[in-house]
Parts: C-alpha cells; structure tokens; sequence
C-alpha cells in the first residue's frame, strides 16, 4: 500500500510539474505570438476594444510599410557585419584568456580572474561614458569599428570557457608539452577541438546579445546607413504617435536571425551547458 501511494505521488508531483511548466511556457511564448498578430493585423484592428489577439483580415501591409519607409535590408547588414565581427573577437579573446585561467599558474592568477568576473556584474552604464571616450579618442565615432570595439571582450565568456577548459585533463596537456609543443600549439591542436561544443553555446549567447544591443549603437552612431537594426526600430516611434503595427512588423524581422540561431544550434547549447564543469 505504502509503495502504490509513493508512485502516485511522485506521478501527482510530476505532472503537477509539467502543468506548471507549461504555463511558463504560454507565460513567456505569448508576448511573442501577439507580437507576430498584431504585425499581421490593419490598422483598425491593431488598437481594436475589445482588444483581438488573432488577426480577423491579416495583412502584409505592415511589413511592407517597414521596407518602404527604412532602408532595413541595410540595417540587417550591419547588424550582421558587427554581430558577427564581435562574436568571433568574443570567441578568441575568450578561448584564450580561458585557456590562460585553467591551465597556465602564474602570481595572482585567480585573483585577476575574480576581477575580470566581478565586471559581469556592472550595468552598461556605468562605464558608458569611459567607453565613449576612449573610442572617441581613436576617432571612432559613427563608424563600424566604434560600434565593435567595447564589445570585443565579454567577461560571462572567459568565466564559461575557462570552466570547461578547466575539466581537460593536465595530464594531456603536459604530455604535448614534453614532445616539444608551443601553448599556441596546445590551444590550437587541444584546447579549441575539445571545447566545440562550449565555443558553440558562447557564440550563439553573444551573437544573441549583440545582434539586441541598443544603447551603444544610440550613443555612438549618428548617421542612418550606419544604422543596426534595433535603432532602425525607432524610426517607427514617433513623437506623438505610436505605430504598433510597423513596430511589430519590424521586431518581428528583427528576431528572425536570434531565432534561427537558437533553433538551429539548440543541441550544441544545451551540450555545451553540460559538459561545462562548475569546479575550480
């Protein structure tokens, strides 16, 4: 008796689980699903009362509006040439400073590496204005190069690296040093094949978090053909009106890229989340 009432509590615990996740799911996803209706929807229904999640006469109108009214295909390619650049100086900087943390002892070694961590935690904008003016030294405003520069270097990637390169045996890495290999050789030949899978999960996070930077580009770039997709967004907003359905219509584009990555690359995530130690 006591062993059926065990099994079906843990079933009554398990799918109460399930029930909860799922309505995070709904939770979280529904932004998304109205964000996608109300770029579908015309005008008269955008703003509709009784408000209408589903769109009765959907429409492509928004979406053309957007290309009509924004030179976005620009925009795309320069999200694309700065995510990209930033997420592949990410991935090196990250791989090497790492490999540097795990594997290499030299005087105050952890405690640099607590420091380089501590910065994970400070807001954009208390350092907004350092950036600003060093780029503006080297003569980088409104250029592609100033909007790359300060996010060369991302210290949630050196911390998440340097946890899995630290799982890679010493043993390995001492033995290719007595047969005469270079540390360039070790990180090259060892360290990057066998951290595949959490190079992968760290490009798709800073490529995710580039592709959604605002506040740089808006401080740092003043003309349009310069201009990344999340400033192109606010070309829709204007002083006294709102338009909500070009707005959805272009947010909607904007997610397109993050989205495919996401979907695409999910496996190697969720592998390079698991093979990730926590020890060190």
């Amino acid at each position: 008796m006591t062993t059926k009432v065990r099994k079906m509590a843990a079933i009554t615990m398990e799918s109460f689980i399930q029930v909860f996740l799922i309505i995070i799911a709904i939770f979280f996803i529904f932004p998304f699903i109205w964000m996608i209706c109300t770029a579908l929807k015309p005008a008269t229904e955008v703003l509709s009362w009784p408000p209408i999640i589903f769109p009765k006469r959907p429409t492509m109108a928004n979406f053309l509006y957007v290309f009509e009214t924004a030179p976005f295909g620009r925009y795309y390619l320069n999200s694309i040439f700065v995510s990209g650049v930033s997420t592949l100086s990410i991935l090196i900087t990250s791989s090497l400073a790492g490999y540097v943390f795990a594997k290499i002892k030299f005087f105050s070694r952890d405690m640099i590496f607590y420091i380089i961590l501590a910065t994970a935690i400070l807001p954009l904008q208390s350092y907004l204005v350092l950036f600003y003016m060093m780029v503006a030294k080297i003569g980088g405003i409104d250029t592609y190069w100033g909007l790359i520069l300060p996010g060369m270097v991302m210290s949630f990637g050196i911390f998440f690296l340097r946890q899995n390169i630290y799982s890679i045996p010493d043993e390995l890495i001492d033995a290719a040093r007595i047969d005469g290999a270079s540390e360039l050789g070790i990180y090259i030949r060892i360290i990057l094949p066998l951290s595949k899978s959490a190079l992968a999960a760290i490009a798709i996070y800073a490529f995710t978090v580039k592709w959604g930077q605002l506040i740089w580009p808006l401080v740092v770039v003043s003309t349009k053909d310069k201009f990344t997709t999340e400033l192109g967004l606010t070309a829709f907003q204007q002083r006294f009106v709102v338009q909500y359905g070009p707005i959805s219509a272009a947010a909607v584009i904007c997610t397109i890229p993050t989205l495919v990555v996401f979907i695409v690359f999910n496996k190697q995530i969720i592998r390079g989340l698991t093979l990730t130690g926590l020890k060190g």
